[in-house]
């Protein structure tokens, strides 16, 4: 059994799409008021647009979501004649958006308890803050792409997560929905990983749920840790 866990949050704890769209409409909103000229000229085809030129220019930064997307506001400003310094504050609408997200529901029941038994450290490529979403009293702390300077997966995201803990590799499991950035990264970084594959998303991933098998939800996995722990001399429970 695992000495800590390492769990994604963007469509592992939450649906991500719902939420982004949500954020994207608080932001156009918000343009549409106060810079109405940018509202009007940034379409979806030129949004996309300037996030690759954005790419393009800053590719150190693509680990950076947050940069991204306050550069891409910043050049749609500049490019529609309106204060590039807007900017701040469009982001922070869309920012604060972001962070109304809707847990499943096996979310809060299972990491309660598996938060009085290991350590719960968060690792994402994205930039949701668990303070904001309500969730920072499981877990002991968060790697965030952004904070760190690499991403999934980068093993040094990973051990990161392991330097938290308090944890060798071997002994750390992360719980993510990617099959190459959280199972194949975790993996290639020496940690144990686990796939959670929520039945919304099972046609994403078809090709690669014939070669590994995938969890359909928490509850799932709590069934598996109990009956690992019922078949080791390994204490499941923190130090």
């Amino acid at each position: 059994p695992p000495r800590a866990i390492s769990l994604d949050l963007d469509d592992t704890l939450w649906p991500m799409m719902p939420v982004l769209k949500h954020a994207e409409a608080m932001l156009a909103d918000w343009l549409r008021q106060h810079a109405p000229a940018t509202a009007a000229w940034l379409d979806p085809e030129t949004r996309a647009r300037l996030r690759r030129a954005v790419i393009d220019d800053h590719p150190h930064k693509l680990h950076d979501v947050g940069f991204i997307r306050h550069e891409l506001i910043r050049r749609g400003l500049t490019a529609a004649g309106e204060d590039p310094a807007l900017a701040d504050p469009a982001y922070q609408v869309f920012f604060d958006a972001r962070q109304q997200v809707a847990l499943y529901a096996d979310v809060r029941p299972v990491l309660a308890r598996w938060s009085q038994r290991v350590p719960l450290v968060v690792l994402t490529n994205g930039n949701a803050d668990i303070r904001r979403v309500g969730l920072q009293e499981f877990f002991r702390g968060s790697v965030s792409a952004h904070e760190i300077g690499c991403a999934k997966p980068d093993a040094r995201a990973f051990h990161a997560v392991c330097d938290i803990a308090g944890c060798e590799p071997g002994d750390v499991l992360h719980i993510g929905d990617d099959p190459a950035l959280d199972v194949a990264g975790a993996q290639a970084a020496g940690l144990q990983a686990a796939w959670l594959l929520r039945a919304e998303f099972a046609g994403r991933h078809a090709a690669d749920a014939a070669t590994v098998t995938p969890f359909s939800d928490l509850h799932e996995l709590d069934a598996e840790f109990n009956r690992l722990v019922s078949n080791s001399s390994e204490p499941f429970r923190q130090e």
